[in-house]
């Protein structure tokens, strides 16, 4: 099955399947294409592929709501050579598709994504740590059993972090990873999500989001390191946090301008 808001016939999005004998459906670039299509029988689709020759953030999208649905089949991305850059392992698919390749090429692709599904178990979509829960299939995070109320970003953001615990990011990085290579915004929307995700949090918890000074942010699954005051505690950090190795280097927040403590004489 390929999904496209091309209108026209398969050979048009990957010319190479012209000269391969296999049984293609065209539909419209909508998850829902899949749920109308029968798990089992004659015209269950052992494949597919999403169209992501033009509108890349639009096809990024569909891969991660398919892969989020928990599909079964190899999912594969159509894409130009130009639109190879845009790639990242945020979309979820399993191989790409150059509109280039060569019948041989797509052919050995979707033969080796078929060998690799098969028998394979669907991975947990869950991410746990410690009493935060974060369902990537339900776009949904809680935090001791309840519900964070998170936008899309702020879901996303902390779902990255928590996915690379310990990890530190610096703010282009979290905005090239979370938001986009084609994201045009400041560096400061990653402080004011950051400090809203925290807020949401709670005090007891908020210091699961952890500050580098003059480096960026990372995840600390340690609960020994929530509670503290990440964005607005100046100073050393006391004794048990350091022999925790959860005290912040410096400064917590890297935005802040306030000058750092002055030393007694």
């Amino acid at each position: 099955m390929i999904l496209t808001s091309a209108l026209g016939p398969s050979v048009e999005i990957l010319p190479a399947l012209g000269l391969l004998s296999h049984h293609i459906t065209v539909a419209p670039a909508e998850a829902s294409a899949l749920i109308e299509t029968p798990a089992s029988g004659p015209s269950r689709h052992d494949i597919v592929l999403v169209d992501a020759r033009t509108e890349l953030i639009a096809a990024k999208s569909l891969c991660r709501l398919i892969r989020a649905t928990g599909i079964s089949v190899p999912l594969l991305a159509i894409l130009t050579e130009g639109g190879l850059a845009g790639l990242t392992a945020e979309w979820g698919v399993d191989d790409v598709l150059l509109t280039s390749a060569g019948p041989a090429e797509v052919e050995a692709r979707l033969r080796l994504a078929l060998g690799r599904t098969t028998g394979t178990e669907p991975e947990d979509p869950r991410i746990t740590m410690g009493p935060l829960s974060i369902d990537e299939a339900a776009y949904s995070a809680t935090l001791r059993g309840e519900r964070l109320d998170l936008t899309y970003k702020e879901f996303e953001l902390l779902k990255h972090l928590a996915q690379h615990p310990g990890r530190v990011f610096t703010r282009g990085q979290l905005l090239q990873e979370v938001w986009g290579y084609d994201y045009f915004g400041g560096t400061r929307t990653v402080d004011v999500h950051v400090r809203r995700l925290r807020a949401k949090l709670g005090s007891g918890y908020e210091g699961l989001i952890g500050t580098v000074r003059n480096v960026g942010y990372r995840f600390v699954p340690d609960e020994a390191g929530v509670g503290g005051e990440p964005d607005e505690t100046e100073g050393e950090a006391g004794p048990a946090a350091e022999s925790a190795g959860l005290a912040p280097v410096g400064n917590d927040d890297p935005t802040s301008s306030r000058p750092g403590p002055t030393s007694r004489r």
